[in-house]
């Protein structure tokens, strides 16, 4: 057993995590392009991610469920059960560092449009997404991400930021579905094959420090002025949204040279 493996791996889940439970999301696209880095297999990666995912959102729900809107969530679960086996297709024959691409480039434009749009503009999205009919297409692509590459809470958290929710009613909702998806795409996961002893031993590992995340993450999140809170959540859009773009380009560049 190579320790200092499981250190650098765990390294890469407590992040992850930290960010998770400050912000409510992001912990897949902060861990995932961390553990690309180490001689582990994707699908190892994959799955711990979504193991350690579900176990923050079981951290996490204690403060949230009350706060969720059971319309929404209902909504939302429905189309990512559909999504998720696409999303396993799509991890066997589409190159990770397209989709990469292509979802960097929508966190760009869509954080960098809501950070600058006009008060008028924002409230008239917000006025549009009040539809609730609108989570079926985010809920599909979380599923879908969710499955292959362990990214179901951008499109999730996409439509929570597009709505006029308080920074609880938006981690409410937003964790509450993490949890139930959650199940659904480490299901997948287990019955496509991706679990084995290098995953439980990596998830053994991990548990104690995604404790430790959630508790400071808590105290972050404790200190973030309310009315600031929206502005927060699309910059670590935005911010996500370069780190993809920037792990496409590294690809490129690796294949180049």
């Amino acid at each position: 057993m190579d320790y200092t493996l499981i250190l650098m791996v765990v390294g890469a889940v407590f992040l992850g995590s930290l960010m998770r439970a400050t912000f409510g999301f992001g912990d897949s696209v902060v861990s995932m392009p961390l553990l690309a880095l180490l001689p582990i297999p994707f699908s190892v990666s994959v799955s711990l991610i979504g193991l350690t995912g579900m176990t923050t959102a079981l951290m996490s729900i204690q403060r949230g469920w009350k706060d969720k809107d059971p319309v929404v969530i209902k909504k939302l679960t429905l189309a990512t059960i559909i999504g998720i086996p696409v999303g396993l297709i799509l991890v066997r024959f589409a190159e990770q560092s397209v989709i990469n691409l292509i979802l960097g480039s929508v966190l760009v434009i869509y954080s960098m449009y809501s950070l600058t749009a006009s008060p008028a503009r924002r409230d008239y999205l917000q006025a549009k997404f009040e539809n609730p009919n609108y989570s079926y297409p985010f809920g599909f692509l979380g599923g879908m991400l969710g499955s292959a590459y362990n990214m179901n809470g951008i499109p999730v958290v996409l439509y929570a930021a597009a709505r006029d929710w308080t920074p609880r009613q938006f981690l409410g909702t937003v964790q509450s579905h993490f949890l139930i998806s959650s199940v659904f795409v480490i299901s997948g996961h287990a019955l496509s094959g991706f679990w084995n002893w290098d995953v439980a031993i990596y998830f053994a590992f991990s548990v104690p420090v995604v404790a430790l995340a959630m508790y400071i993450g808590r105290k972050i999140y404790n200190k973030i002025d309310t009315d600031k809170f929206r502005t927060y959540i699309f910059i670590m859009i935005l911010i996500l949204g370069a780190v993809n773009i920037g792990n496409f380009i590294r690809f490129l560049n690796f294949w180049c040279w």
